[in-house]
């Protein structure tokens, strides 16, 4: 019988310990969930601030106080207007639903007719036959509560942001502090450096691969005579941010509701390959050209990344499932002990890449050596 392998006590004591962390930690992860996801998403809206800070500093005259004021009218603005148009396109759209029931029975029928039809059964139920099986004031009741709680938490984020606004200058004396040594102040700085530069080209390369998604999306859907397209419109920008799934909503949803509007199939169909087509291109042939080696993430670790803070924090971990992961990333390759975990987050066994440092370049002008004269004779 082959004896089982030594390990030493130690380095089982210490997987131990690092397994018992990990399921605390995602436990409070969890229980303090209502506290935390207005905390992340404040620290979020922050590097988004900072980043479009020094992109109007490099790019206009404004000083650095008066670009620093611009970022931040500019990133709350638009996140108080993504949630006002959220929760009063959503009203609208129900509304407008809601004046159309009458002539949405009728149509319910007739396309569960036709698929019925299509795999030989020919008495299919009715649309209020299906409706009465469901029980729609629970389904009700939970959007309102997730409308609430959209609101709720858009002002608890405002103040997380206000405080962390407030702090920053504490935060550079308590770095500081921190690492009285300049090298590991040095290296500390870098790690930040690296953090917020991944979290901010995924920013940049969604917001960019976004907005050509949703104009040729719109235009498909302005030709087609879709109803409320710009709302489907944001909603498509809006979940371009969750991966795999937003794509998967940004797909389906109009030509779905295409369906109910149009008598007949092909506009849906229309809508449908179309989305596809702008879909895969701009993710297969512009969004890999856009992204750098900090965006070197694993598929798999993308997709599990979604599923574990989808279930933590709901939405919003959804919403921040990549950026969380590119962070995490970046912070486990800068220490030994944790190195081999950053190596299994990325795409191609690099976490990051340290580029050579530049030659020297020669001041001045460089003389050419004369070559030795021969003695005569």
């Amino acid at each position: 019988m082959k004896s089982a392998l030594a390990v030493p006590t130690s380095a089982v004591s210490r997987n131990a310990l690092v397994l018992l962390a990990a399921i605390a930690a995602g436990a409070a992860l969890y229980w303090l969930r209502g506290i935390l996801t207005p905390l992340a998403m404040a620290i979020f809206l922050l590097i988004m601030i900072d980043g479009v800070k020094r992109f109007i500093e490099h790019r206009t005259v404004l000083t650095e106080r008066w670009a620093g004021i611009a970022a931040l009218i500019v990133v709350i603005l638009g996140f108080l207007g993504a949630i006002a148009i959220i929760v009063y396109g959503a009203r609208g759209f129900f509304d407008q639903a809601s004046t159309d029931a009458v002539a949405l029975g009728p149509r319910l029928d007739q396309i569960l007719a036709d698929v019925y039809r299509l795999f030989g059964q020919y008495s299919p139920p009715t649309a209020s036959e299906l409706i009465a099986r469901v029980d729609l004031s629970r389904y009700i009741a939970m959007v309102a509560r997730q409308a609430q709680g959209v609101v709720v938490g858009a002002i608890f984020v405002m103040v997380y942001l206000g405080f962390l606004l407030a702090s920053q200058d504490g935060f550079r004396r308590k770095l500081v502090n921190m690492f009285p040594d300049r090298p590991a102040r040095s290296e500390a700085v870098d790690v930040f450096q690296r953090v917020r530069g991944g979290v901010e080209g995924y920013l940049w390369v969604q917001t960019v691969t976004g907005a050509m998604i949703c104009a040729a999306a719109w235009l498909l859907m302005r030709a087609v005579g879709l109803q409320n397209a710009e709302f489907w419109t944001f909603v498509i920008f809006i979940v371009g941010f969750i991966p795999v799934l937003g794509g998967a909503i940004a797909g389906l949803a109009p030509p779905v509701f295409a369906l109910v509007q149009f008598p007949a199939y092909w506009p849906a169909l229309i809508l449908l390959v179309g989305l596809q087509i702008i879909l895969f291109v701009v993710g297969n042939m512009v969004q890999p050209r856009m992204q750098g080696d900090n965006q070197n993430i694993d598929p798999v670790v993308v997709l599990l990344s979604l599923a574990l803070w989808g279930q933590l924090w709901g939405v919003v971990g959804m919403f921040l499932s990549t950026p969380l992961a590119v962070m995490a990333m970046a912070i486990l390759a800068e220490f030994k002990g944790s190195r081999w975990m950053a190596i299994l987050l990325s795409g191609d066994g690099e976490p990051y890449v340290e580029k050579p440092a530049a030659a020297p370049k020669p001041r001045g002008r460089v003389k050419t050596p004369r070559p030795p004269t021969l003695p005569e004779g």
